[in-house]
């Protein structure tokens, strides 16, 4: 038989009932594009999340005030011993360091004359500027003074300087935070939200003053930024030992980027592989819909198959009819669940500009693979059933 004959008679028989082979196309289709969908989510959600993470950068080791110590069957003991301004000028005086930001976090209301908010003020210090790769829009950023005496000045975010001042000039006025008055000598651009913290609005202030706003002793973390060219391990040692001679013991954590991201990426694969396992749930649920409508063809085609086995087609013939049918609607709910992915996805770009939609074109062909795979599985049952028909047993049907 050649191939040409083959191919048309496979065509003319999923041509033959129309509306219920688009119905199994259509449903089929629907578990593909679910597949590739929910992988591109978890894909797109992996990527936006690591850019989150690393917009500071990647070189960056955070100290952290406390160590868990283990004692004994089950005993765990929490120090937590302050962390202090002196650790950070020690800290500055490693030649590996690039930038050194002692971090002060809390919430307090910021006035300036008859309009104040409640909002998160940061108490940071001048390379934060660049570490943080903050932009300003108008004046100066916090100078570089005596980080223990610092002046009582302070930089405001983009949406806090509209809701206080709105058009009117911040530089060179006061305002108070908390119980504390600052003069604004900067304002910056908009650099939007880091993990869900709005760093627009928001008032940055020396740590010192923060510290003292805050009534603490002690900093929140320490971020160390370091060159490109020295490994994280070796650094890491380094600010280990020099706290250590500070301290007298190990009462501090680091936390480096890379060890984070190392596992914030395994957690996000994982997501991203069991949404995509969801997707595979819908596939199955379309491949019975393949083996009911080859089941019904088989008991409604009877005559035909016997006609073909009389006319001297063998039972392997007869099976690769049933099972070019299936791949055909297979393949075609295929190329279906792709243009409805596509069409998806970019809808969904236009409505979120900022979230980056990752495809891989690797998953497309997979999800096609695979859809060939199970639609010739589904349609082995039914091709077999039609391939055993006795000839006379199936001339006789009606």
């Amino acid at each position: 038989m050649r191939l040409t004959d083959y191919l048309t008679w496979v065509y003319r028989a999923v041509n033959a009932q129309k509306r219920r082979t688009l119905l199994t196309i259509f449903g089929f289709s629907v578990g593909i594009s679910a597949v590739i969908l929910l992988n591109a989510i978890g894909e797109s959600l992996r990527q936006y999340i690591l850019q989150e993470f690393t917009q500071f950068g990647s070189h960056i080791v955070a100290v952290m005030p406390g160590k868990t110590e283990t004692f004994g069957v089950g005993g765990l003991l929490n120090t937590v011993r302050p962390m202090t301004l002196d650790d950070a000028i020690s800290l500055e005086r490693l030649p590996a360091a690039k930038y050194v930001v002692p971090v002060v976090m809390g919430t307090a209301q910021v006035k300036w004359y008859q309009r104040g908010r409640y909002t998160d003020v940061a108490g940071i210090t001048s390379p934060a500027l660049n570490a943080w790769q903050l932009t300003l829009a108008q004046g100066k950023f916090l100078p570089a003074d005596d980080i223990l005496t610092p002046r009582d000045l302070a930089v405001l975010g983009h949406t806090l300087k509209q809701e206080l001042f709105a058009n009117n000039n911040a530089i060179g006025e006061k305002i108070h935070v908390g119980s504390h008055s600052f003069r604004v000598i900067g304002v910056l651009k908009p650099k939007g939200e880091f993990m869900g913290v709005n760093l627009d609005d928001m008032v940055y202030i020396p740590t010192a003053k923060a510290l003292r706003l805050f009534n603490r002793n002690s900093v929140m973390e320490i971020d160390i930024f370091y060159h490109e060219n020295i490994a994280t391990e070796k650094f890491s040692q380094q600010i280990s030992k020099l706290l250590i001679s500070r301290h007298n013991s190990e009462d501090f954590t680091l936390i480096t980027q890379d060890d984070m991201l190392k596992s914030l990426d395994k957690i996000l694969r994982f997501v991203k592989y069991a949404a995509a396992g969801l997707g595979v749930i819908s596939l199955l649920v379309g491949a019975v819909g393949i083996i009911t409508i080859l089941t019904i063809t088989v008991t409604e085609r009877s005559q035909e198959i016997g006609l073909l086995r009389a006319l001297g087609f063998s039972s392997a013939h007869i099976r690769y009819f049933f099972l070019g049918e299936a791949i055909v609607i297979s393949l075609t709910s295929g190329i279906l669940g792709y243009i409805i992915s596509m069409a998806l996805l970019f809808i969904a770009q236009l409505f979120m500009p900022t979230m980056p939609i990752v495809f891989e074109p690797f998953v497309l062909m997979l999800t096609l693979i695979i859809s060939v795979i199970i639609g010739a599985l589904a349609g082995w049952k039914p091709a077999s059933k039609a391939a055993k028909l006795e000839p006379v047993l199936a001339l006789r049907a009606e």
